[in-house]
């Protein structure tokens, strides 16, 4: 694969997990394993991973009986 391929191919999955994850209201498990085509256990390993290995802290919160999920940037 040349990097003009890689370059085209658009945001990893990862990268769309961290922009569901850093919007204001977050992101459910649902959403994100849409987003990704991901099974429910690759999208919380991925989490639990690759996305703190980017610096990023995760926190979650059940509202109305659905969890939601949030990332930040560790400082």
């Amino acid at each position: 694969m040349t990097d003009t391929t890689k370059a085209s191919a658009g945001p990893s999955k990862l990268d769309r997990l961290e922009k569901l994850l850093t919007r204001k209201n977050g992101a459910t498990i649902a959403e994100m394993m849409k987003a990704t085509d991901w099974q429910q256990h690759s999208v919380r390993g991925a989490m639990a991973g690759a996305l703190k290995k980017r610096g990023l802290s995760i926190t979650s919160e059940k509202v109305d009986g659905v969890r939601r999920y949030r990332a930040e940037k560790k400082a």
